[in-house]
């Protein structure tokens, strides 16, 4: 059976140019369908069974397999990597695709890529079909055809490309004997880490188990220290798990995140949680310099990412900061911020309407958070009927109890926060 290896990244990833996270194991998913639709066998690099480092059989897939995929998604500079390693080494059969919201950075204008688009973090039904099928035409037009894809061979037309005989000789010279593994596998990672997931966000009606996702993400973080999805994760975790007391979890999920240069990042997951981790210890102590820095945080994962999630807890810490301002006879200083969570209001309905538009076919929960962070806002503006129309959509969603509580619960807070902030103002 011939063979197709796709060049892509695991998991969850940022595009650092528009803050966007997409999940590529929902990308892969799809892609593998189209493969196998098309009559090869899909392999990405963390189903490889291997001892050591990937980097032998990476190279051998890049030489041996009938067909590379890769997927520049989040302008992956590992991807880009590879899909020149293969143009160098093949002459044809390889194809590019990429989720439609990439900017091309590299310098392949020439080069055709196949779109496909992520409602949120996953791919829709409709466009999940839509890809695979055009994905899986594309790879049988292009295995039936003997023509050269690879600008390497395209540009250098003296350049001869090995000999099947050559390459079969040169992988059996890189073959490395099997033997037992004592470091974790990249298989055994990735199975490590959607236990961990699961734990965090189990199905309904079961609970987190926040320690026992602490365990098998700090085991993940000893073999994979500059995976920031696993240290963003693993501080999650260790935040919400509140033990051994709520402020000493918080702490510790302060030193995780340090690894990931919070102050400086530009990735809006880390800053979300940065912004999370440091309200809490507000909450808890009540440091202004706690204040400060979880409203520094959101304030550039809102704008770096354009949000609900940053935008939402933006707004509700600068109004906290203006009543703590105001109170403080800092007249003009509780003005400017109150001005602002508005302006920051505004700008996140902005955003949340394509994502409403689009949001049909998201998992419930992400949808009914979409719907929720609008009733959120508009309450916020002291829009009311409008409010009252998002709070009844969300509510059509039939969420569990705890998330309309929890929305409900935040809504009261701002508007008590709002009523003490005009009668400080006033005063």
């Amino acid at each position: 059976m011939q063979t197709c290896f796709v060049v892509q990244g695991f998991g969850k990833k940022t595009d650092y140019s528009d803050g966007r996270v997409l999940d590529l194991d929902a990308s892969y998913a799809v892609i593998k369908e189209a493969v196998e639709a098309a009559g090869l066998k899909c392999i990405r690099a963390d189903e490889i069974q291997h001892s050591g480092t990937i980097d032998v059989p990476m190279y051998q897939q890049l030489l041996r397999a009938d067909l590379v995929i890769a997927d520049l998604s989040t302008s992956n500079v590992n991807a880009a990597f590879e899909l020149g390693v293969r143009y160098g080494l093949r002459p044809r059969a390889t194809i590019v695709v990429a989720e439609s919201g990439f900017k091309n950075p590299f310098d392949v204008s020439h080069i055709a890529i196949s779109s496909y688009k992520h409602l949120g973090e996953d791919i829709g039904r409709n466009e999940a079909r839509r890809f695979r099928d055009a994905l899986a035409e594309r790879i049988k037009a292009i295995l039936a055809q003997d023509n050269v894809d690879s600008p390497v061979y395209t540009f250098l037309h003296q350049l001869t490309p090995p000999s099947e005989a050559q390459i079969a000789a040169m992988a059996a010279a890189a073959a490395v004997p099997a033997a037992a593994a004592e470091a974790v596998d990249e298989l055994s990672q990735k199975r490590m880490l959607d236990k961990a997931l699961a734990k965090i966000n189990p199905p309904a009606g079961q609970k987190s188990d926040f320690m026992g996702a602490v365990s098998l993400l700090q085991m993940l973080h000893d073999d994979r220290p500059s995976d920031s999805f696993v240290v963003q994760q693993l501080a999650l975790a260790t935040y919400k798990s509140k033990l051994p007391t709520p402020q000493e979890a918080l702490q510790a999920a302060q030193q995780v995140l340090q690894s990931l240069a919070p102050a400086t990042t530009n990735d809006p997951e880390t800053l979300g949680l940065w912004g999370a981790v440091h309200k809490r210890l507000w909450e808890l102590d009540g440091r202004p310099e706690d204040l400060g820095t979880s409203i520094n945080a959101y304030s550039r994962g809102f704008y770096l990412k354009q949000d609900f999630y940053n935008g939402v807890n933006f707004a509700f810490l600068l109004e906290l900061r203006a009543l703590q301002s105001a109170r403080a006879g800092e007249r003009e200083e509780a003005i400017a911020d109150k001005v602002l969570a508005r302006r920051v209001r505004t700008e996140t309905l902005g955003y949340l309407a394509p994502q409403i538009a689009d949001a049909a076919e998201l998992p419930l929960d992400k949808r009914y958070w979409i719907i929720a962070s609008k009733w959120e806002a508009l309450a916020g503006l002291g829009r009311d009927a409008e409010a009252a129309q998002a709070e009844q959509a969300a509510r059509a969603l039939q969420p569990p109890g705890w998330m309309l509580d929890t929305t409900a619960e935040q809504i009261g807070r701002i508007r008590t926060q709002q009523a003490g902030l005009a009668q400080a103002l006033a005063g």
